[in-house]
C-alpha cells in the first residue's frame, strides 16, 4: 500500500450517504467556527512555570513519581532512579536526544561496564526488541509533547522508537523537556491537525500515557499497577 492511499472511500462515503438520504456533498463544505471554545481557556495565559507547577501537582494524583533535574545533572539522575527501582536490564528508544541530552555514555559505556544490560530499540532486529523490552525492568522514552492537566506524556511512534519500551518493561521513565509542556489535550489535538494540514508525515501510532498502570473496572476501586508498569517517574529537564 502506497503512503497515503485511501483504499475504497468513495465506496463508503456513498454508502453514508445512501443511508443519510442524500447526494454526497463533494463540494462546498467547510468547518464550523464554534462561537464557544472553552477549551482553549483552560490554563490560557500561563507560563511554562506555571504549566511545570501543574504538571508536578497533577503527578502527585496519578501515583507518578516527579524529579526536576537540569540536563547538566540528566544522567546520574536517570542512572538513581533506576537504581531506585533494582537496576537494569533497560531498554530505550534510539533517539538522537540521548546524546544531545548527554546521555550516550551512560547507556554505552557506563552501564554496561557495571553488567547493566541495555537495550537500545534496533527497527532492523524485529521482534527481538519486543522480546528484550519484555524482559526489561526499566523503559526509557523522550516526551514529545507533555499535557500539565492531566499529567499525560505524548510518544510519537517510529522506526526507533517502538511502542512497547513504554509499556512492556516492569517500570517506566519519561525524560519530559520543560519546553515540551503544553496545557491539556486541545493543544496536542491542535499540533497533530497542524502536521496534517501542512503534509508531513504523521507517526502511525500517538502514546497517550498517565503514569504507571491502573484500572477502577471492581467497583471503581483504583488498582495501580496491573498491566502494564507498575511505577513511574517523570524527569524533568527544566533548562531545555
Amino acid at each position: 500500500m502506497k503512503t497515503g492511499t485511501i483504499h475504497n472511500r468513495d465506496a463508503f462515503l456513498q454508502a453514508i450517504a445512501d443511508r443519510l438520504g442524500r447526494q454526497r456533498r463533494v463540494s462546498g463544505v467547510s468547518r464550523p467556527h464554534w462561537k464557544y471554545q472553552p477549551q482553549w481557556k483552560v490554563f490560557e495565559g500561563y507560563s511554562q512555570d506555571d504549566l511545570l507547577a501543574v504538571l508536578k501537582a497533577q503527578c502527585a494524583l496519578i501515583h507518578t513519581q516527579y524529579v526536576e533535574t537540569t540536563c547538566d545533572t540528566l544522567a546520574e539522575t536517570v542512572k538513581q532512579v533506576v537504581a531506585q527501582y533494582g537496576g537494569g536490564p533497560v531498554v530505550t528508544w534510539d533517539d538522537p536526544r540521548f546524546g544531545e541530552y548527554g546521555l550516550t555514555g551512560l547507556l554505552r559505556r557506563e552501564w554496561p561496564n557495571e553488567n547493566v544490560e541495555v537495550h537500545i530499540w534496533n527497527a532492523a532486529l524485529g521482534r527481538k526488541n519486543i522480546d528484550f523490552a519484555e524482559k526489561a525492568n526499566v523503559g526509557i522514552t523522550f516526551s514529545d509533547m507533555t499535557l500539565a492537566e492531566s499529567g499525560t506524556v505524548v510518544l510519537f511512534s517510529g522506526n526507533g522508537k517502538g511502542r512497547t519500551v513504554s509499556f512492556l518493561p516492569k517500570t517506566y521513565i519519561s525524560i519530559i523537556a520543560k519546553s515540551t509542556i503544553v496545557p491539556r489535550m486541545t493543544q496536542a489535538a491542535a499540533y497533530i491537525h497542524e502536521q496534517i494540514e501542512k503534509g508531513h508525515l504523521v507517526p502511525s501510532c500517538v502514546n497517550f500515557i498517565t503514569g504507571p498502570s491502573n484500572s477502577a473496572d471492581i467497583e471503581m476501586n483504583l488498582v495501580v499497577g496491573v498491566h502494564g508498569p507498575m511505577k513511574a517517574t517523570y524527569v524533568v529537564v527544566t533548562d531545555r
